[in-house]
């Protein structure tokens, strides 16, 4: 069973993504990337609640900006998938899960220690540069569930 329905246009696009993102944290890094990018379209709660697939997630905008840098900045986004990333999407869309980003909504690069808190979301933990955030108890319960 799949965790997000979805077709090849959105494991490429997924893929682009955790590339962009986390290239330079390895295959590790790019799988904690798709875990919080399937885990906002599984969310129904805060400003995840109308995103239901990865294009909607990819170029959701919030605050008058893209939600990813990567789409915002351009850079590595808008090359092709390469298939070592396809196979990290799919494994991700299908059933990989795992701490500290298993039920997070968001991460980010402080360039410093990561925050105790981030927007009053708990801190789940790190992985090389990125801080990971889960949403607080009671808030999003729909993220712990596996669809």
């Amino acid at each position: 069973m799949t965790r997000v329905a979805y077709r090849n246009a959105d494991v490429d696009l997924m893929a682009r993504m955790m590339r962009a993102e986390a290239e330079g944290e390895g295959k590790q890094g790019m799988l904690y990337v798709g875990n919080v990018i399937v885990n906002r379209v599984v969310a129904d709660c805060t400003d995840f609640n109308e995103l239901r697939t990865i294009r909607d997630v990819i170029f959701h905008v919030q605050g008058g900006n893209y939600s990813f840098e990567a789409v915002q900045k351009g850079n590595v986004f808008y090359q092709r998938a390469r298939d070592s990333e396809r196979r990290l999407a799919r494994m991700n869309l299908e059933y990989w899960r795992e701490h500290p980003a298993k039920y997070a909504l968001w991460y980010f690069n402080p360039y410093g220690p990561c925050p105790s808190t981030w927007y009053s979301q708990p801190f789940t933990g790190q992985f090389k540069q990125h801080c990971f955030y889960e949403p607080a108890p009671g808030t999003c319960d729909s993220v712990y569930g596996y669809r």
